[in-house]
């Protein structure tokens, strides 16, 4: 895997599969897998993870990431966070917001590891 993006090492808050997204846990640099659309997501976890809280870990923040699918996903849409910190295709109901961690470079399926372009931010349908 070749990331060219920032790499920030984070304490895990707790076991954390690798190619997951993250979020901020209890505590400065600490970190643990996303759950649902609305964590503000901070990036992916590398290919190793984390087998325990406490355990060191790398989170990539930016540029070209390896991530785990958790449904079917096409190329160019923004993904978001399953409960099990995997990437979805984003989709927020009408009038609703979502945090997105990036787009996703190629499609896939439930448990492919594909390819995202991270950019955490918040994606609104603009429907009533």
């Amino acid at each position: 895997m070749r990331v060219d993006g920032l790499i920030t090492n984070f304490n895990a808050g707790a076991k954390v599969e690798p190619y997951r997204i993250v979020k901020h846990g209890a505590g400065d640099k600490v970190a643990i897998q996303a759950s649902a659309a609305v964590d503000a997501m901070i990036g992916v976890s590398d290919q190793l993870g984390a087998n325990a809280a406490g355990d060191p870990m790398d989170v990539i923040r930016s540029g070209l990431a390896e991530v785990e699918y958790g449904g079917n996903v096409t190329r160019g849409q923004p993904l978001t966070s399953d409960a099990d910190g995997k990437a979805i295709a984003a989709a927020p109901a009408a009038g609703q917001s979502v945090r997105i961690i990036g787009h996703a470079e190629v499609s896939g399926v439930n448990g492919d590891i594909g390819s995202a372009h991270l950019a955490p931010s918040t994606l609104t349908d603009g429907g009533t």
